[in-house]
């Protein structure tokens, strides 16, 4: 145990930190459970419902720094194309069917881009052939 005043109080803090990280956490896996079980089940309203709630314990974990921010927005996109795939019936992993493309005609090529201004206005550099160094003086005595 701690002596100094201060490192007893940080031990106090650290507690209560401990505490509310833990709560945290723990809100934050229950709704992705629960959001997982009704996508499971095929009911949209509640999937719905523990979408919404599953979003926001995440950004609670963010804002309170039990999670980093990019984490948190990998898992609310990952949870974002569950919600479509189970709305729209196709996974993720299932790539839809090929989509028709119609040939354009030749005569609606597009023009050759127009290069920017600052290479316009300044000309090609040349490279220069590098300075020789003068031969060293010897010194007679």
């Amino acid at each position: 145990m701690p002596i100094i005043k201060s490192a007893k109080k940080r031990v106090r803090v650290a507690e209560k930190a401990t505490i509310r990280n833990v709560k945290t956490k723990r809100s934050f896996r229950e709704a992705i459970k629960a959001f997982g079980k009704a996508i499971a089940t095929g009911d949209k309203k509640t999937a719905v419902e523990e979408h919404k709630k599953a979003q926001s314990a995440l950004d609670a974990a963010a804002k309170q720094g039990v999670l980093h921010k990019n984490k948190v927005a990998r898992q609310k996109r990952q949870l974002a194309a569950q919600a479509k795939a189970a709305a729209t019936g196709v996974a993720k992993s299932e790539k839809p069917a090929a989509k028709k493309t119609v040939a354009k005609p030749a005569a609606a090529k597009k023009a050759a881009p127009v290069t920017s201004t600052k290479a316009a206005t300044k000309p090609a550099a040349a490279k220069k052939a590098p300075a020789k160094k003068p031969a060293a003086k010897k010194a007679d005595k």
